[in-house]
Parts: C-alpha cells; sequence; structure tokens
C-alpha cells in the first residue's frame, strides 16, 4: 500500500447549496486535499472533462440536472468512466440509492455529514482506486513483457509467429495477402569478435530502430533469435514486399553507427549490411511453416549470392 498523501489527489465537489460547498471544501482542504467546485450539473461535466479529478462528490438531487444524469453521462465516457463517484444525499428513498449505484456509483454519504466519516470514505476509494491503477500498469507492464524482446523492443519470437498465425487463417478464411520477410545482418559474427559484445548490442538496437521507424503501422517486426529477423507484412504482395525489404536494405547501407573504442580517442562508427529473404502466401499453403521455410531459402540465397541484397521466393510451386 502506498504512503497516502491526500495532497496528491484532487477532488472535484458538487453541490448547488453555497453553504455545502463551503463545509465540504473546508473539510477536504483541512487534511491538505485539492478541491475544485461546481454548482450544477452541466458545470459538474465541465470541470471534470477539464481538472480530470481523482475523485467527485457529487449531490444526488440538483435543479435542473440530477446528479444521476451527470454520473451517467461520465459513466458512459471512456476518458471519465473510472472516476469513483459518491453521492451526497439527505434523501434515504432506496429506490434513490439503487438508482445511484445502478448509474456506477461507488458509495453515498447522507446529510449532514459526519466529517471522520466522510474522510474515510473518500480516503478508502481513493487507495482503492490507486491500487486498481497499480494493478493495471503492472498487468500492462508484464503483457509487454510478455511479447517483447529485451534488448531490441521489438517483438519476440513467439509472440511475432503468433502474429503470422493469425495473418494466415485471415488468408485462408477471407482471400487475404500477406507476405514474411526474413532478415539478417551480415556477418555479425565478425562484429562481435572484432569489437564486442556490447557493441554488437548497439547494433542490433540501432538496426531495428531504423527498420521500426521505415515500417507502415500494419506491419510487425520481430526478433527470431540472435542478428535473424523477421517481419509480418498484411496486406502485402510479392511486389510490395519486394519493395520495402529493398527500402530497408539500402536504409540499413546507408546507416553509420558510431562506436567507441577504449583504446583510441577518436570516433569510430561502423557500417553494417543486411541479407533478406521473402516470400508472399500462395494459395497452396497447407500450413504457416510453408512460408517460414521459403522465406529462410530466400534470405540463404541471398547470403549465398554475396549478401546485402534482397532475394524471394514467391510459392510452394515456384523459385
Amino acid at each position: 500500500m502506498m504512503s497516502f498523501n491526500p495532497d496528491k489527489f484532487l477532488i472535484l465537489v458538487v453541490d448547488d447549496i453555497t453553504l455545502n460547498l463551503q463545509v465540504l471544501a473546508d473539510m477536504l482542504e483541512q487534511v491538505g486535499y485539492e478541491v475544485t467546485f461546481a454548482t450544477n450539473g452541466q458545470q459538474a461535466l465541465e470541470r471534470a472533462k477539464l481538472a480530470q479529478p481523482d475523485l467527485i462528490l457529487l449531490d444526488l438531487m440538483m435543479p435542473i440536472m440530477s446528479g444521476l444524469e451527470v454520473c451517467k453521462q461520465l459513466k458512459a465516457d471512456a476518458k471519465f468512466c473510472e472516476i469513483p463517484i459518491i453521492f451526497l444525499t439527505a434523501s434515504e428513498e432506496r429506490e434513490h440509492l439503487l438508482e445511484a449505484f445502478h448509474q456506477g456509483a461507488v458509495d453515498y454519504i447522507t446529510k449532514p455529514f459526519y466529517p471522520p466519516e466522510l474522510l474515510a470514505r473518500v480516503r478508502v476509494h481513493l487507495e482503492l482506486k490507486y491500487t486498481q491503477d497499480q494493478l493495471k500498469k503492472t498487468a500492462a507492464a508484464l503483457e509487454k513483457l510478455a511479447i517483447t524482446d529485451p534488448l531490441t523492443g521489438i517483438f519476440n519470437r513467439r509472440h511475432l509467429i503468433s502474429i503470422a498465425e493469425t495473418e494466415f487463417q485471415g488468408a485462408i478464411d477471407y482471400n487475404r495477402l500477406f507476405s514474411i520477410v526474413m532478415l539478417d545482418i551480415d556477418l555479425f559474427k565478425k562484429i562481435n569478435d572484432t569489437y564486442g559484445h556490447i557493441v554488437g548490442d548497439r547494433v542490433l538496437k540501432t538496426m531495428t530502430q531504423e527498420v521500426q521507424s521505415l515500417l507502415r503501422k500494419r506491419d510487425s517486426f520481430g526478433r527470431l533469435g540472435g542478428e535473424e529477423f523477421a517481419i509480418v507484412l498484411p496486406d502485402a504482395n510479392l511486389k510490395t514486399a519486394l519493395k520495402i525489404a529493398e527500402r530497408l536494405r539500402q536504409a540499413i547501407a546507408d546507416l553509420s553507427i558510431p562506436i567507441s573504442n577504449s583504446n583510441s580517442d577518436l570516433n569510430l562508427e561502423i557500417k553494417i549490411t543486411i541479407s533478406l529473404g521473402v516470400t508472399t502466401y500462395h494459395v497452396d499453403d497447407e500450413k504457416l511453416d510453408d512460408l517460414w521455410i521459403r522465406s529462410d531459402n530466400a534470405l540463404y540465397k541471398a547470403k549465398a549470392q554475396g549478401r546485402n541484397q534482397v532475394c524471394s521466393i514467391s510459392g510452394p510451386f515456384k523459385s
């Protein structure tokens, strides 16, 4: 649990009676909360959207636009639906209270207020919201960790294969095109042997950043292992895939990667090249492995023909 600091939280208080607003503001500000106000429903919606409070104390019964309507509109907006809303009410009618919870309230407090109870309820719901937010951040971080290559920040092998499987199924079900590009950094072992693994890691990261910057938003780039990578290109025929691959090859060939040399004061740069193998889904492909094998064979052909080039194998019966 966090060390609770009221001054980190902004509370929106909504009531059409000025005296109630002043009493609540004094009570909340005395323990350190930041407070903002609204005196009617429309103003409450505007303040909520502008200030993005951490919690809302909302009068249930107000003229023109009731607290229930304010709550309903906020909960319908994805940007504000998770803000905890505590209703303030002089009514103890069960129908009103049930409707308040139905509209998304987390709690209610009856008037006149008992200050220790109000402050306790506010704190509980702020702590609960904070905990929920932290859990969501942790879950998102874990989800990203599960699909990301830790060195380069692009997709890992498992996730990229999962994406390719989805594209393959879409190609079968909906007759959609997609292509796979495999690429490999030429003579990467020599870079590691000559400059060490720290420089080798920098080369891997710099290369992946450059490639990622040149891909379309819908393309998926992942590291298969070592210096071997692959790209899944949705809605790309062989011609498009080859054009993309050649653009990547040229960009990497033009790239200069600065390195530091502990034995010299000189600022050194190294040049690298990549070889790429391209293939496209064919209606006769029975499994995704057919495409992986073809793109791998195309990559092998590019390396065998001298490296720093793009080669393709277009389908199961052509080469």
